[in-house]
C-alpha cells in the first residue's frame, strides 16, 4: 500500500500518509498517488496564498499542491489518476462537484494537508484546499435553492458537501477549505489565530519555497518522511543500517510532472554526508534486488531511476515516456503497491 493511502486510510484507522513512486516496494507512490489525486502538467506554479496557508494547522505531516486546471491535459495523468485514486479521496472529488463548483473552470489549484493534532499521536486528519475564482454568489444560491443549511462557527459559515458527508466553507470569493467536521474545525482555529498554523512552521515553509514553483509539489516532515522511506525500502527497511538513520532523515519533498513524458525528483533531507550516502546506498540495493524479479515495464523503471546523493541530501530522480509509463501502469508490481 502507498504511503497516501496509508495517510487516507488514517481518516478511518489512523497511519500518516508519505510518499513514493514507482520501482515498486522500492519506490511506491508518493508521486504518484498524490498526483494520481489531481496531476497537472504545464509549467506553470501550483503556488498556495496566504489564506490557504493560514487554514493549514502548524503540525504539517504532508502538504501536497497540484496545478488542477491542467489536469486533463495528459492521457498519463489522467491513466494515473484513474488507477490510484483511492475512494477516500474520490468521495471528497465527487464531494468537491457537488458543492456547487464546476471543477474544471473554477478551481485553479487543489491542495490536501495531512496534518497532527495535539495528542493524537501517529494519527494524523486531512484537509482539503481550493483556489480559483468562485462565483460565491451563485454557489451560495445552489445551495439555498437544495435547500442545504449552514452551521456557523464564529463568523464560517460551514456547509454539507451532498451526502458526501464532507463539509465546506468559503474563506473569501478565492479560497475555499474542506473535509470532515473535525478537520474543518482545525483547519479554521488555524486560520483565526487559535491555534498555530502552518505560517509558524519555519522548516515545512522552508520546504515549500523550494518546490512550490513546480506545477506538482509535496513536501514532507521528519515523521512523515521517515514513514515514507520505510514503505520506499520495503524489506531493507529491516536492516540495521537504516535504523542507524532513520531517525537523522529531517524532511523531504518531491516534484512531478508531464511534460514531454513524466518525471519524478525526490529530495530527502538529512543533516551530513554521510546519512546520505548511507540511504543511498540501501535505495540502490533495493532497486537492485526488485529488479531481479521485474517485468520488462518494472525493469525499464528502475533504469530510469537514478538514486544519489550530495551535500547531505539524498537525490531520486525518475524519467520515461508517456508510452513507458503506460506499461508500467499495466505492471503486477506497480497495482502491489497501489493496492
Amino acid at each position: 500500500m502507498s504511503a497516501w493511502q496509508t495517510g487516507m486510510q488514517q481518516e478511518r484507522n489512523r497511519c500518516p500518509g508519505g510518499m513514493d513512486l514507482k520501482f515498486g516496494k522500492n519506490l511506491s507512490l508518493a508521486a504518484t498517488l498524490a498526483l494520481g489525486i489531481f496531476a497537472a502538467l504545464p509549467a506553470v506554479a501550483a503556488q498556495l496564498g496566504g489564506d490557504a496557508r493560514a487554514a493549514i494547522p502548524k503540525d504539517v505531516q504532508q502538504l501536497i499542491v497540484v496545478d488542477y486546471r491542467a489536469m486533463q491535459n495528459s492521457d498519463a495523468a489522467m491513466n494515473l489518476k484513474a488507477r490510484v485514486l483511492p475512494p477516500e479521496l474520490k468521495q471528497l472529488e465527487t464531494a468537491l462537484k457537488s458543492s456547487g463548483l464546476n471543477d474544471n473552470h473554477d478551481v485553479d489549484e487543489l491542495a490536501f494537508a495531512a496534518f497532527r493534532t495535539s495528542g493524537s499521536g501517529d494519527s494524523t486528519k486531512i484537509v482539503g484546499l481550493a483556489q480559483g475564482q468562485f462565483s460565491l454568489q451563485d454557489i451560495l444560491g445552489n445551495f439555498k435553492k437544495q435547500k442545504v443549511k449552514a452551521t456557523k462557527l464564529r463568523d464560517n459559515l460551514i456547509y454539507p458537501m451532498g451526502a458526501s458527508g464532507m463539509l465546506v466553507t468559503f474563506l473569501n470569493p478565492t479560497t475555499m477549505v474542506f473535509g470532515s467536521s473535525d478537520a474543518i474545525k482545525y483547519a479554521l482555529d488555524a486560520r483565526d489565530g487559535l491555534s498555530p498554523n502552518f505560517l509558524s512552521n519555519d522548516s515545512m515553509m522552508q520546504q515549500m519555497s523550494i518546490v512550490d514553483t513546480e506545477p506538482i509539489w509535496s513536501i514532507l516532515d521528519q515523521k512523515g518522511t521517515q514513514m515514507m522511506m520505510r514503505g520506499v525500502l520495503g524489506e531493507a527497511s529491516q536492516l540495521a543500517d537504516y535504523d542507524t538513520v532513520k531517525k537523522r532523515l529531517t524532511g523531504s519533498r518531491y516534484t512531478m510532472n508531464f511534460n514531454n513524458g513524466v518525471k519524478f525528483s525526490l529530495d530527502v533531507v538529512t543533516p551530513d554526508t554521510f546519512t546520505a550516502a548511507t540511504m543511498s546506498s540501501l535505495l540502490n540495493a533495493a532497486a537492485m534486488y526488485k529488479k531481479v524479479g521485474g517485468t520488462a515495464a518494472e525493469k525499464s523503471a528502475i533504469d530510469n531511476t537514478t538514486i544519489d546523493s550530495s551535500a547531505g541530501t539524498l537525490q531520486v530522480r525518475f524519467a520515461a515516456s508517456d508510452s513507458q509509463f503506460a506499461s508500467l501502469l499495466q505492471s503486477p508490481l506497480f497495482q502491489s503497491v497501489v493496492h
